[in-house]
């Protein structure tokens, strides 16, 4: 049995405690004081519901791939993710999900929980690709069926106005997977057609797709309007903190998400991204245009820089962990019986443990 003592984060409550657990929590006990201790924070292991890759990684790349950047963010605070895919060509779609798939059914030690795919792609708009490679497809029942043969598929990004885009997203909802407008052209109108058939949530909002104005709001006005749901990058490139903030107080659930590549703590230079060569420099990641190109951003960064843009404790772990995990339906929080998934932060939030089914995850120094 492991304890550990600090401040316990919960969504409703924050104060001094003790945690005994091994694979689950087995005991939570209020303190008085800390006794002298260092002064850090407990909670909830990050949940990261949008990363390519990391530590050199593309997860597009098979099997091996996706266990060495499930290996990487663990390191970094995420207890918890989905393997991101993009825009590619069929044969290299399946490998991908195959490799995912592998991962899923047979976890190893020091990896984040792999929880299925976030399938990016194909059904975007060739328009509005961003970072996306381009092998665009029409939404497609026969495609997608396929592809739920290989792999847990737990969310899907798509573009609403595309033709098919509306069958699709019923289709998908009667097997139980999310939705997400991005990468998309859409009107208002068109927004919310796709809103309304189901599509609950949006991909790295504010990004690659239609802005709000004020005679046409596009997808940004039709999420802050109506959306329950939305990730957002808050790595200080993609968005302003001001958008990011914007976000949290009208979309309820809003949740931070890397879009970490393959450059994720990795030195300046060329890496993967799908078929796409990026380039990290300083900070970001990029196309050889200067497009940015996901991020190399990690969780714990991100929740470092939400505390530095002011937000509590309390929401801090919403952004971070709980909002996603009620999103994806994962057992996630700091209640006895809960998986013992947690995350220890120093004053300065700085990284100081990590703990995936209560094993304890090397960090760096």
């Amino acid at each position: 049995m492991t304890q550990l003592n600090g401040i316990l984060v919960t969504p409703h409550l924050t104060c001094m405690g003790r945690l005994e657990f091994d694979a689950r929590i087995q005991a939570i006990t209020p303190l008085a004081s800390l006794e002298g201790a260092p002064r850090r924070y407990i909670l909830p292991g990050f949940v990261d519901l949008h990363v390519h890759g990391g530590g050199g990684a593309d997860c597009m790349e098979g099997e091996a791939a996706v266990r060495q950047m499930a290996r990487f963010h663990a390191r970094h605070g995420t207890t918890a993710l989905l393997a991101t895919t993009v825009t590619a060509p069929l044969p290299d779609l399946e490998t991908a999900l195959r490799g995912i798939a592998a991962v899923v059914a047979n976890p190893g030690p020091g990896e984040a929980r792999v929880l299925g795919v976030h399938l990016e792609g194909p059904f975007i708009s060739p328009q509005k690709l961003g970072a996306q490679p381009p092998y665009t497809l029409l939404p497609s029942l026969e495609t997608m069926r396929h592809l739920l043969t290989l792999a847990p598929i737990r969310v899907v990004t798509l573009a609403p106005e595309l033709p098919g885009a509306l069958e699709l997203i019923a289709f998908l909802q009667t097997q139980g997977v999310r939705v997400q407008q991005g990468h998309t052209e859409a009107t208002y109108a068109q927004s919310l057609a796709g809103f309304e058939a189901g599509a609950q949530g949006f991909t790295h909002f504010y990004n690659a797709m239609t802005p709000l104005l004020h005679r046409e709001p596009g997808v940004v006005g039709l999420g802050l309007e109506r959306a329950e749901w939305a990730e957002v990058i808050p790595d200080r490139l993609h968005v302003h903190p001001a958008a990011v903030r914007v976000a949290w107080k009208t979309i309820p659930h809003t949740y931070a998400v890397t879009d970490a590549v393959a450059a994720a703590g990795m030195p300046e230079g060329e890496y993967r991204l799908g078929r796409h060569r990026v380039y990290k420099k300083g900070e970001g990641v990029f196309l050889a245009d200067g497009t940015l190109a996901g991020s190399a951003l990690t969780m714990n960064q991100a929740a470092r820089n939400l505390s530095r843009w002011g937000y509590a404790l309390h929401d801090i772990l919403q952004m971070t962990s709980g909002h996603a995990a009620l999103y994806i339906g994962l057992e996630s929080g700091l209640e006895v019986g809960l998986p013992a998934d947690l995350v220890v932060l120093g004053e300065d939030f700085t990284l100081e443990e990590v703990y995936i089914g209560g094993q304890k995850v090397r960090v760096p120094a």
